[in-house]
């Protein structure tokens, strides 16, 4: 959270600032501490506002602004910071703005307390008063004449920021005559309301993505039942002119596996048929192969018993 409180003096930013820092764990940043921490701690920014100080002059904005540059980039200011006495006028507004988007930073709220000068200065006479007479000493600042010139110098140099922010739309206007403790809860109340701003708007994409995803399954889930339709209406139509094309398709010519089984068929039918007719006509050869070699053998031993018979009788008639 990083926080400017405005107000003229005597609004009460002080007492609001301590609460703020305690409720969102972020580190109050005054000029005038973090000038005296930069000289004491010897930085370039801090030796060349040292140099300006001793001569009795003012800090220029370029300077103020290069320690609220050094002192941000502290680890204890990751969670936020909140200025005080920072900016008073327009110029230090605008650089203060360049200085946070060079930092890639920005302002969660400009918060304004607003008052009724009037009511400040009699709260500070009645102050006064109860003072002397209780006896006490009064602070040369706390005075109704001192508060009068502090108010004036308010309404020139800083009323303006006002304006400034305002147009930005990052000004939230506060009553700072309630009670103190009215004033807390109606901060807390308009800074809660800018956190939840902010995580709705980072989570802002995220839902988008997820209802772009929603809406493309929605697209899809709607024409499913078109799509279903027309794929059963197609299944119909196909059904029904699927006999009718069949039976052409059947009249015309064989389908190629039918035509592809019947020439196996007709090859193993006459394959067969062939193989019963060589068998056939191999037994028909066998046969009459038999029967002439059985002829031949007869008359083979006719002629042989008649020829042995012939040489018998002739051998007998010489003895």
């Amino acid at each position: 959270m990083r926080l400017i409180l405005l107000g003229p003096p005597g609004a009460g930013k002080g007492t609001q600032a301590k609460l703020l820092v305690e409720r969102y764990g972020i580190v109050p940043l005054s000029t005038g501490d973090m000038l005296r921490a930069a000289v004491a701690a010897g930085t370039p920014v801090g030796l060349k506002a040292k140099d300006i100080m001793a001569g009795g002059g003012l800090v220029p904005d370029e300077v103020v602004v290069g320690i609220i540059a050094d002192r941000i980039l502290e680890p204890d200011a990751a969670q936020g910071f909140i200025l005080d006495g920072f900016p008073r006028t327009v110029p230090q507004a605008e650089a203060l703005d360049r200085l946070l988007k060079e930092r890639g930073l920005k302002l969660d709220a400009v918060v304004e307390l607003r008052v009724n000068e009037s009511a400040l200065l009699q709260r500070v006479e009645a102050r006064v008063a109860q003072m002397e007479a209780r006896g006490e000493t009064v602070r040369i600042d706390d005075t109704p004449e001192v508060l009068s010139k502090r108010l004036a110098a308010y309404r020139a140099q800083t009323e303006p920021l006002v304006h400034y922010y305002s147009e930005r739309r990052a000004l939230l206007t506060i009553d700072g005559m309630m009670t103190i403790d009215e004033v807390t809860k109606e901060i807390e109340r308009v800074l809660s309301a800018i956190v939840a701003a902010e995580k709705r708007a980072k989570a802002a994409p995220r839902k988008a993505r997820e209802l772009s995803k929603a809406s493309k399954v929605a697209k899809t889930a709607a024409k499913a039942p078109v799509k279903a339709d027309k794929a059963v209406k197609k299944q119909a139509a196909a059904a029904k002119t699927a006999p009718k094309k069949a039976a052409k398709k059947a009249s015309k010519k064989p389908s190629k596996a039918a035509a592809k089984g019947a020439k196996k068929a007709a090859s193993r039918n006459t394959a067969k048929k062939g193989g019963k007719k060589a068998v056939k006509k191999a037994a028909k050869v066998a046969n009459k192969a038999a029967r002439k070699a059985g002829s031949t053998a007869k008359k083979a031993a006719k002629k042989h018993a008649k020829s042995r018979s012939k040489t018998v009788k002739r051998l007998t008639k010489r003895r």
